[in-house]
């Protein structure tokens, strides 16, 4: 079997299913397991790194302009001759849009037998899923059944560990720095299970934009940074734009970590289980030293 994955958190799902052998296109930003990195890249984007207030206006930009934010390369596509191409439904700005890749596969050769799978999650549930829906479209149904067992185990015992603390911190995770946004989807879920009461966002629905007066009106213990697209030097390299609308927006007593937002919180695949470790970690430094050691390379406290 021949797989394309348009999808960061996809092309994970295929590996971890022991598929890895038989992927073939992966997209621009699929960088984990670092053994995929060889394969051809299907995708680009037409925006180009920068600030988080130079990113937002940028996207704001072509989306204005109705172009879509990433290409697909239809002739790479078509030389791969894939049997199925894994994808997203969820976020235009995320990943390669579903529209796009619809558009691309009708000027292939006409394949009846191309299958496309987009992924959708928006809750932690659907995430886990994605195991089983992934799986099935590549003959790998056995494999997605242990694989999500095994995470089901993980996030069992994290969940059970972190209710032995008498806190419950009041959490505000943060998806975005200029203009500030809320994590939602699969977050409030993450911070429930890490035993912290989630504050100002909803699960299931998308990040909410937020000023600096409402986060201090949230009144939050735990702040965690974790700016999607942003791994953790990119994220603390906007420490000046952190320090105007977050450190200066909250008590003095609330801690403030920096993390990987980009392989970790932000990606819907099995690695949310690791970044389930990352947040544990953050809100009961006590109880899960283990993690805090584990993932020290992707937690910086700033306050």
């Amino acid at each position: 079997m021949r797989i394309v994955s348009l999808l960061p958190s996809a092309t994970e799902i295929v590996c971890a299913l022991g598929a890895a052998a038989d992927l073939v296109g992966i997209s621009h930003e699929c960088d984990h397991p670092p053994d995929i990195r060889d394969r051809t890249v299907l995708t680009r984007s037409r925006i180009h790194d920068g600030s988080s207030a130079a990113i937002d206006a940028a996207v704001r930009d072509v989306i204005a302009n109705a172009l879509s934010i990433y290409a697909v390369d239809d002739a790479a596509l078509a030389r791969l001759a894939p049997d199925v191409i894994i994808t997203q439904d969820l976020c235009a700005v995320c990943a390669v849009s579903l529209d796009d890749v619809r558009a691309a596969v009708a000027r292939l050769a006409h394949r009846a037998d191309l299958r496309v799978v987009a992924l959708s999650p928006t809750r932690l549930a659907d995430v886990l899923d994605d195991l089983h829906r992934v799986g099935d479209a590549i003959s790998r149904r056995a494999a997605a059944t242990a694989a999500r067992a095994a995470l089901d185990t993980r996030i069992a015992a994290i969940s059970r560990r972190a209710a032995a603390s008498s806190a419950r911190p009041r959490v505000v995770t943060l998806e975005w720095i200029d203009p500030l946004m809320i994590g939602g989807t699969w977050m409030p879920e993450l911070v429930e299970l890490a035993h912290g009461l989630p504050v100002g966002a909803v699960a299931g629905a998308p990040a909410p934009t937020i000023t600096s007066a409402t986060l201090t009106a949230l009144a939050p213990d735990v702040v965690l940074l974790k700016p999607c697209g942003f791994s953790l030097p990119g994220t603390l390299s906007e420490l000046p734009t952190i320090s105007r609308t977050v450190l200066s927006a909250v008590s003095p007593t609330t801690r403030v970590y920096a993390t990987d937002g980009n392989a970790y919180f932000n990606r819907p695949g099995p690695r949310l289980v690791d970044s389930l470790e990352i947040l544990a970690a953050c809100l009961h430094p006590d109880l899960f030293a283990d993690f805090a050691t584990h993932h020290a390379a992707s937690i910086h406290r700033l306050a």
